[in-house]
């Protein structure tokens, strides 16, 4: 069944490969569903094609519920693929439980698992029809791209939907907090954090926990965040992690306090700190000072842009092509004729060229994070 104003189930085929083709596997959640289709526009603004698949309620309801851009300007590089699960019970919602988790999408979560054997399938078929192959996953779907890693022109990358420091957090404590932080980390863990036992259900917990080995098969991690905000527990993640990680958000809102009745004197006093107090006065320059500059962040030269460009350009590190006019003999060449010296002939990037570049990008990042301190 064809939905408007995206393609569905097309794979870009030809006599030429495409260079690099971009994979989306998002978990089917609202939330979740939203920040991989905004990321699928931040990508395919490189020219590079997108594929995004899942099943076809939640490919549907993602270009429904698309929030912030208009679901007409999608472009023809972004293609919709509907994978089949097997059918599950649907309950009501439960306005009775304890937290607040939808539980009653626990056995869509569970079905979706399902989705491996097509997702490998489709993977093979793109493998064949591009040079590489870029799998960006939600990181509650590792296991449905277990199979990757029998694709030789294939390589992931797990998107955490989350913060760099919710997600640190949650590797912290899942080593009993016993690693110690750097005296020099910049960390700051606020005291009186909430537990997850408010968050999540028992059973979705299980499900996390048994995505997470799958992780480990990924070649780097994305966040939805931004290095103004959370560059101190990006460097962690990196360390803990030993992986390449990048921010490149922000490119959709957050959500605040929940569960909470705030009471009108409350705000009152908020209210009268913010508006009649020196510190008040320090947090709304704070707050303009670092509005501004996550509103920046996604400019040309703005750090999460620099990110973005970093990734963009890891994932289309390729051989350099032959120029067709060096595939011909020279016309005062003759045949047979040996040519002294060393020559080249063969250009491939290399591990060091990519170190540098990923240096220079970091550099960059470094001197612009220091002179907006400076200032």
């Amino acid at each position: 069944m064809a939905y408007p104003q995206y393609h569905q189930n097309h794979v870009p085929n030809g006599l030429n490969k495409t260079k690099v083709v971009v994979v989306m596997v998002p978990f089917p959640a609202q939330g979740h569903l939203n920040q991989l289709l905004h990321l699928c526009r931040l990508i395919m603004a490189y020219n590079i094609p997108v594929h995004y698949a899942c099943t076809a309620t939640d490919n549907r309801q993602a270009m429904l519920r698309v929030h912030g851009w208009d679901s007409n300007s999608v472009s023809d590089n972004i293609y919709f693929h509907d994978l089949e699960i097997p059918p599950f019970l649907s309950p009501p919602p439960n306005p009775n439980t304890p937290n607040k988790f939808p539980s009653h999408l626990q056995p869509l979560f569970n079905a979706s698992l399902h989705l491996r054997d097509p997702m490998a399938e489709l993977l093979r078929e793109l493998s064949s029809k591009a040079a590489r192959i870029i799998v960006i996953n939600d990181s509650m779907m590792a296991s449905v791209v277990q199979d990757m890693g029998t694709i030789p022109n294939a390589e992931s990358y797990t998107f955490h939907s989350v913060s760099a420091f919710a997600f640190f957090l949650y590797l912290w404590e899942s080593m009993g907090k016993k690693k110690p932080l750097e005296p020099k980390s910049k960390i700051i863990i606020p005291k009186d954090l909430p537990s997850h036992e408010d968050c999540f259900t028992n059973e979705f917990l299980s499900f996390v926990g048994s995505q997470y080995e799958f992780q480990k098969l990924s070649s780097g991690c994305l966040y939805n965040t931004c290095r103004i905000i959370e560059g101190a527990y990006m460097d962690l993640m990196e360390k803990l992690e030993n992986k390449k990680q990048w921010a490149i958000g922000p490119f959709n809102p957050d959500w605040s306090r929940r569960n909470q009745l705030v009471t009108s004197k409350t705000i009152e006093n908020a209210v009268k700190t913010l508006m009649a107090s020196k510190e008040g006065d320090e947090m709304r320059k704070r707050t303009v000072d670092l509005g501004g500059a996550v509103r920046g962040s996604m400019d040309n030269g703005g750090v999460s842009r620099l990110e973005l460009n970093s990734f963009i350009t890891h994932i289309t590190r390729l051989e350099m092509p032959v120029d067709t006019q060096e595939s011909f003999p020279c016309s005062n060449i003759l045949e047979g004729q040996e040519l002294e010296g060393d020559h080249i002939i063969h250009l491939e990037s290399s591990d060091a060229c990519n170190e540098w570049r990923d240096n220079l990008a970091r550099e960059m990042f470094d001197h612009w994070r220091a002179s907006t301190h400076e200032s």
